[in-house]
Order: C-alpha cells, then sequence, then structure tokens
C-alpha cells in the first residue's frame, strides 16, 4: 500500500523563533490537504527537530505539539549541526513511518513541493531528490562556488545529484538502509545517493529566506564540502600520488642536468636556485601533508565512534 501511508515530514532547526510560526502553518495546511485528500495517513507528521537552540525555539515547538497533534518534536542535548539533526530526525521516526520528507526550517524550500514528492513516490519511487532550478535567490559568490562544488565532485568521481541539498523523499526502506551506515562524519547528500534503490528528482524554485538569518556561513559550508570531498573519495590521495612521482621525476631530471652542466665547466649560480626549490618543495610538502591530514582526522574521529546525536526529549502523539 502506498496512497494513505504514514508520512513524517521531518524540519531541521536551529535558532528559527522568527521563521518557525509562518512554517508550521505552512506546513500544517499542505499536511491536512493530502489528509483530507486520503493521500496520506492521517498519522501522518510534521517533526520539528530542535537542534540545541539558544532562543525560543524549542518552546515554539512545545507549544505547537500541545495546540495540534500533527506537529511533533525531537529536542537534541546540544548543538550537533544541520547533517546530524537531520539524522537524528530521519533514525528517530523511520520506525513511526512509511516515508519522510526532510525540508529546511527557513521556507527556502518550497512547501509546495511536498506534493510533487508524494506524487513520485505513488508512482513507486523509493528515493525522490529536491532539485533548485535555478538560484537566482543565491548572491553570485555562494551560486558560483556551489555549481562549482558539484562539478568538482563529479570530477573525482564522488555521485552526488547536481543541485541537491538535503530536500528529498525517502521510503521505509531506504531509511532502514540509511541507518546500517556508521560513520560520524556525515555528507547526507553522498550517503543517500550509496543506498541505491529506485530513485527520481524533482525540480523546485528555491526561495530567499522567510525570516531570520542563515545557519550556514561559508565556514561551515567549507566544512561541509571538505566532508564530501575526504569520505568520499580516495583520488586526493592518488592525486598527491602522482605528483609526488612527478616532482621527484622532474628534480631527478633538473639534478642531472645540473651534474652535466657541471662538468662541462659551465658555472651556475646555486644559492637563488636552492632556495626557491627549498620554499617550493616545503609548500608542497605541506600542501600534501595537510591534505594526508584531513584522511587521518577523519579515520581518527570514525575510530572514535561517538555518539551522532544525544536526544534529549522526542514529544510525538502515535
Amino acid at each position: 500500500m502506498r496512497k494513505g501511508d504514514i508520512l513524517y515530514v521531518v524540519v531541521p532547526c536551529y535558532n528559527e523563533q522568527e521563521v518557525l510560526p509562518e512554517t508550521a502553518k505552512r506546513l500544517s495546511e499542505k499536511l491536512e490537504n493530502l489528509i483530507e485528500s486520503k493521500l496520506i495517513s492521517k498519522k501522518s507528521r510534521v517533526v520539528f527537530v530542535d537542534d540545541g537552540s539558544k532562543d525560543s525555539t524549542w518552546e515554539i515547538i512545545s507549544n505547537l505539539h500541545e495546540e495540534n497533534e500533527l506537529f511533533s518534536g525531537i529536542k537534541l542535548s546540544g548543538n550537533r549541526g544541520h547533517q546530524n539533526a537531520l539524522l537524528c530526525g530521519l533514525m528517530t521516526v523511520r520506525n513511526l513511518c512509511d516515508a519522510t520528507i526532510s525540508i529546511d526550517a527557513d521556507l527556502q524550500d518550497d512547501v509546495n513541493s511536498i506534493d510533487l514528492f508524494w506524487e513520485k513516490y505513488l508512482d513507486g519511487y523509493e528515493i525522490v531528490y529536491g532539485v533548485r532550478n535555478d538560484r537566482t535567490s543565491d548572491s553570485f559568490f555562494k551560486r558560483f562556488t556551489a555549481q562549482s562544488f558539484y562539478k568538482f565532485m563529479h570530477k573525482l568521481g564522488v555521485n552526488v545529484v547536481y543541485n541537491h541539498a538535503d530536500c528529498r523523499l525517502m521510503g521505509k526502506r531506504s531509511l532502514e538502509a540509511l541507518s546500517e551506515f556508521k560513520e560520524v562524519n556525515l555528507f547526507l547528500r553522498g550517503m543517500v545517493t550509496l543506498v541505491g534503490f529506485k530513485s527520481t528528482t524533482i525540480e523546485y524554485q528555491r526561495s530567499e529566506r522567510f525570516a531570520g538569518e542563515s545557519k550556514y556561513p561559508l565556514k561551515k559550508m567549507l566544512a561541509l564540502a571538505v566532508n564530501g570531498i575526504v569520505l568520499f573519495t580516495l583520488k586526493p590521495i592518488r592525486i598527491i600520488l602522482s605528483a609526488g612521482m612527478f616532482f621527484s621525476i622532474l628534480s631527478f631530471i633538473g639534478l642531472l642536468t645540473l651534474a652535466i652542466l657541471s662538468f662541462a665547466g659551465i658555472a651556475i649560480p646555486g644559492w637563488a636556485f636552492v632556495l626557491a626549490s627549498v620554499w617550493f618543495a616545503f609548500g608542497l610538502s605541506s600542501i600534501f601533508m595537510g591534505i594526508i591530514g584531513e584522511y587521518v582526522g577523519k579515520a581518527f574521529e570514525e575510530v572514535k565512534a561517538r555518539p551522532r546525536y544525544v536526544v534529549e526529549e522526542f514529544i510525538n502523539v502515535e
């Protein structure tokens, strides 16, 4: 059975008190329409995941739950980051529903795309990726860096859906498969593609943030990009190996040339060349060691096997 299945919409939140009432209003209207149309079960819910907010986000979620059982809430014991909060929501509700749709709280993801997601789910798709059909709401810098990142990931052989972030539908089977992934460092848009199953995409227009400030500054975007590269491909290490071999051969040829010229009696001013070579080699080694260090650091974090999140409270009506 698919029509009338239980849908849980998972919404990670961090300091979203300004936008949360409007987000709840739009999502409740959407789900109530789907319930009235008998497309989803009346047991369907909107689950807000509070990622250790410092404002009144959890108070708003608690009030929403008391006023309407359509709303549920998960409170993390501290701030663990967007990826961990989203995964926590998915894993907490996976045994309570038939499918989930993840969407951001800031209303940049189109709430009406839920209809498109559900249509594809009814058509038999297990995973449906939300893809932005344009990025006009982004600044030039963000648009350029994001698109460059996707292209760079494809060049490295990482299977990510172009212009897809974390707005997606996942069925129960894919959620169970995702629960088998135990890594601590998360890059969900790469992990989900590894799950497999029948998948497709829907397109939607991403709007500007409804209210509040972005919770994904450049520092966090760079950290997510590093995780995506380091956790899903060994190509950087292979590039390092190839570059090392190239420079070793080049250095050998250079030394051989210098030796021949020296034996031929040609005077060679050596100090400038040596100094430049030393600094070049030092810089190159630093870059290489830094990249290798990223892999070693990630491996170190993985073997510690610390919990990716800790749930302080879960309010829900089944």
